[in-house]
């Protein structure tokens, strides 16, 4: 298996069309979850292990500026190409990457929990009924029938993992309202997930294999499970048998799939950040695996994924920065 490193390297592409915001990609905002994800991880650590705090709060800050970014770019999108945006809403792949936007607002009411409550307070209530609204659009367009089986590609997992975590965020959240909110995110994210998931493995076993783009995204399928244990630990307050099955499921998804992504022969585009959440995701629940069983074979897993996760989220952003930098990023 080669590192993420040896797989982000793509030749030099001549550009076919000047850099217009139109081009900007949704799935961007992938970025910023897997950011938000290994700033709790780091978070996470530093009181666990006693590794320096402030790199948790600096890959934080980091998370909050790249979202102001891709907003305010996203937001002049829908200004000057609305169609763009429809087009790109209403595509039966792209549209589930709406849900990184949804789950950026969950994570960062997160990151910003220790700073301002009110802020994450609002931003976590804002990215609930996102999430909400979202995932009645997902279940709609289900139900709608006539869906080409070659379509149910991992991205599709997205809405479910997204209402999974609301619960993540918000069992800390003090309103009285908010436990109830988070066990119907509860079900609504268990059952939902559980059917795509499905959806999507059956196409992945009796369909031809996804697109070469489209090999990172494989990764999503750990989020069921690593967002699940999360989901359930943060609502149940402990790490059960059944936590247990979820982590150790999820940590199997990954040793079957890193051989799959990570290719060399797999080019660099914004696609890649799909790799990033989960690969977050299954960074927090190894260290809080750890936490409740401290065996040293465990934190060594939970040590080596938080060094993976910040191996590959420092040469994705090496990579996009210098996409963006020389006009690829949003040449279309």
């Amino acid at each position: 298996m080669s590192t993420p490193s040896t797989a982000l390297h793509p030749p030099a592409i001549p550009l076919r069309n000047p850099p217009s915001v139109r081009h900007l990609p949704v799935n961007l905002f992938a970025s910023v979850m897997g950011l938000s994800g290994m700033a709790l991880a780091w978070r996470q650590a530093a009181g666990q292990f006693g590794v320096p705090a402030a790199v948790g709060e600096a890959v934080g800050v980091f998370a909050l500026a790249v979202f102001a970014v891709l907003a305010a770019s996203y937001v002049a999108k829908l200004a000057r190409h609305p169609d763009a945006v429809l087009a790109e809403f209403r595509h039966p792949v792209a549209g589930n990457f709406f849900g990184t936007i949804v789950i950026s607002l969950l994570l960062l009411s997160a990151v910003l929990q220790p700073y301002s409550g009110a802020a994450a307070r609002a931003v976590w209530t804002l990215g609930l009924v996102a999430t909400f609204a979202l995932s009645a659009v997902v279940v709609s367009r289900l139900l709608r029938g006539s869906i080409d089986a070659k379509l149910a590609v991992p991205a599709w997992v997205i809405p479910g993992v997204a209402t999974l975590d609301i619960a993540v965020t918000g069992a800390q959240m003090p309103m009285a309202w908010a436990a109830e909110i988070n066990w119907a995110a509860m079900a609504l994210g268990t059952v939902l997930a559980l059917v795509l998931l499905t959806l999507v493995l059956s196409r992945l076993a009796h369909q031809e294999p996804v697109a070469t783009a489209m090999v990172p995204s494989l990764m999503v399928l750990i989020g069921p499970f690593a967002v699940g244990f999360l989901a359930y630990t943060s609502m149940t307050g402990g790490v059960d048998r059944f936590a247990s099955m979820l982590f150790y499921f999820g940590l199997f998804m990954f040793g079957v799939l890193a051989p799959k992504v990570f290719r060399r022969d797999v080019p660099f585009a914004p696609g890649w950040w799909a790799i990033s959440f989960p690969l977050a995701a299954l960074s927090n629940a190894a260290l809080h695996y750890a936490l409740a069983h401290p065996a040293w074979p465990l934190q060594a897993i939970a040590i080596a994924m938080l060094a993976f996760l910040t191996l590959a989220l420092a040469v994705l952003t090496v990579r996009t920065l210098h996409i963006a930098i020389d006009g690829r990023l949003l040449a279309g």
